[in-house]
């Protein structure tokens, strides 16, 4: 072989190799999701191509309406790592980066202490002042976007002639050698390759910073729509990473297979964060609901009560007035003889009667302002209740009264009556089986949106959060190997911030101790999963919301 042919196949060579180095830059920029990493290794690999020894990358802020320019890496072989950190700098013409990013021109210089006299720019050289070190061959390069809108630069130092060399102040002027045009077109080449990546990784934050923007918004609207459970969704969900995050570092055991990746973390909090979302589709009448009746209810009733009363006293005076009338020799004889006595007699045991007959019109009033409560336990046959007691609500639900247009009504109807008796909580069963809606309204709400791929299983993991491992829960019914692990993760974070909550008002918050014992009740019955409940006490995950436990964790409030 020739030795010019030997020359033609080692440019080939070096052109294929070329080609196949930009071919590997170009798949790990797009690999690439953290800018941190995406600007480190745009840096490094077209240091590696030019033997530069050092480098940095500066991008544009426009947050505000004065645009900066933020010097965000640099690396250098003959000096330390921990000697550059990230800054802000006015952005003008008067820096090298300064002009390249307002200009969109390269600068090529083969001494930049050696500037002609009538450029704008200059090399601040404090940087070689206080490391030391001797700046020499600088190529600055503009990073354009897609839209040929300059984004960032791309600044090589120092083109060494071996790249193992270090570089000093002493030696920089002889293992140093100006950057060619052909590596200038590389550069540039390369430089905008990462600009397009790093608009692509802006592009995601920004899809990703929208998107938990809606998610934020949608929490906010659920609490408008019910503020008894204000910052419910937030702790629920800090809840669920943790105990998530706890989960995926066991490696033994029953939950030694769980593992979460980040992204998969990600996906779970955002399940928790919109877990209630389909509340926005319950009456806010009942969402609100905070006695077993509502206010409405209550005011309507306190006014029957008043009309009795009024009723009973209009009844009583004219029976008095009835007797009068029918007995008047009492107002011609003295007060002190038989008949006066009789007739006072007479008029006194109306009056008694009266106030008897309120006295118990208040009791009811009373008993029904207690039965109202949610926290008020009952049975169908009343056992809470004495059987003195017992008779009286049955006496209660029999009384009447006589409205305006004179006619007899019951003075409590049986609908309200069935309301007061609920046997727990606050809601009749049509109520219960409203709320409960709203996991398949959150189900469907959440099945429209476009999830990526990593995010596809939130309407799943949201729609389990109420089942129970024995089939007992809703709205599916689903048995243990049926419902999703990140779902049995969430339902345990709900209960207990339920019944930890101090913002219920239709109930009393309950102390953590109390709480973990009504989780370990609930995973012995085969309800929730007891790994997860054993898992979330040891590593006491419910600090995360500032909550601590007594030094006995076992005992009951």
């Amino acid at each position: 072989m020739s030795l010019e042919s030997q020359e033609l196949l080692e440019v080939s060579t070096e052109k294929a190799e070329l080609i196949e180095q930009l071919l590997a830059i170009g798949t790990a920029l797009s690999s690439s999701n953290n800018l941190d990493e995406l600007l480190h290794l745009i840096l490094s690999k077209s240091r590696e191509i030019t033997c530069s020894d050092a480098g940095s990358v500066y991008l544009i802020d426009r947050s505000n309406v004065i645009p900066k320019l933020l010097f965000k890496v640099a690396q250098n072989d003959s000096l330390p790592r921990d000697s550059f950190q990230e800054f802000a700098m006015p952005l003008t013409k008067k820096s090298l980066a300064g002009y390249v990013a307002l200009t969109g021109e390269s600068l090529n210089l083969p001494d930049a202490y050696q500037l002609p006299s009538d450029v704008p720019y200059q090399l601040d050289r404090s940087f070689d002042t206080s490391m030391p070190y001797r700046t020499c061959s600088v190529l600055v390069l503009p990073m354009q976007d897609q839209d040929r809108e300059i984004i960032g630069v791309l600044q090589l130092i120092n083109r060494k002639v071996k790249s193992d060399i270090v570089l000093t102040q002493q030696n920089a002027m002889e293992v140093t050698q100006p950057y060619t045009e052909w590596e200038e077109r590389i550069v540039r080449s390369l430089a905008s390759q990462a600009a397009i990546s790093i608009e692509r990784n802006h592009l995601q934050k920004s899809i990703e910073n929208l998107f938990e923007g809606f998610v934020k918004a949608s929490v906010q609207i659920i609490e408008a729509r019910d503020p008894t459970t204000s910052g419910h969704s937030e702790r629920v969900a800090d809840l669920t990473v943790r105990l998530s995050q706890e989960a995926s570092a066991i490696n033994m055991g029953p939950l030694r297979s769980i593992y979460f990746s980040d992204r998969q973390i990600q996906e779970v909090r955002y399940a928790a964060l919109l877990h209630d979302f389909g509340k926005v589709g319950i009456p806010e009448a009942i969402l609100g609901k905070q006695k077993k009746l509502y206010p409405s209810q209550l005011d309507i009733i306190r006014h029957r009560f008043a009309l009795a009363q009024r009723t009973l006293e209009m009844e009583c005076a004219q029976t008095k007035f009835k007797y009068l009338v029918e007995h008047p020799s009492h107002t011609h004889q003295d007060d002190s003889s038989s008949s006066g006595c009789s007739h006072c007699e007479k008029l006194e045991k109306i009056d008694t009667q009266l106030a008897q007959t309120i006295e118990t019109l208040n009791y009811y009033w009373e008993l029904l302002q207690e039965l109202n409560e949610p926290d008020v336990l009952l049975t169908r046959e009343f056992q809470a209740f004495s059987e003195e007691t017992s008779a009286q609500l049955a006496a209660l639900s029999q009384y009447t009264y006589r409205d305006v247009d004179g006619e007899t009504k019951p003075l409590i109807s049986q609908a309200e009556m069935e309301q007061l008796l609920i046997p727990r909580g606050n809601l009749t069963p049509q109520e219960r089986l409203d709320i409960e809606s709203h996991v398949t309204h959150t189900y469907h709400f959440l099945e429209r949106i476009p999830w990526t791929k990593h995010l596809k299983g939130v309407p799943a993991i949201a729609y389990g959060h109420h089942e129970k491992l024995d089939g007992s829960g809703y709205p599916q019914g689903l048995k243990q190997d049926e419902i999703p692990i990140q779902s049995q993760i969430l339902t345990i974070s709900d209960i207990y911030d339920a019944l930890t909550a101090s913002d219920r008002p239709y109930k009393r918050r309950l102390p953590v101790n109390t709480v973990l014992h009504i989780l370990r009740q609930e995973a012995a019955k085969n309800k929730i999963n007891s790994d997860l409940v054993e898992l979330f006490e040891q590593r006491q995950v419910f600090t995360v919301l500032g909550h601590t436990l007594p030094v006995d964790v076992h005992s009951v409030a």
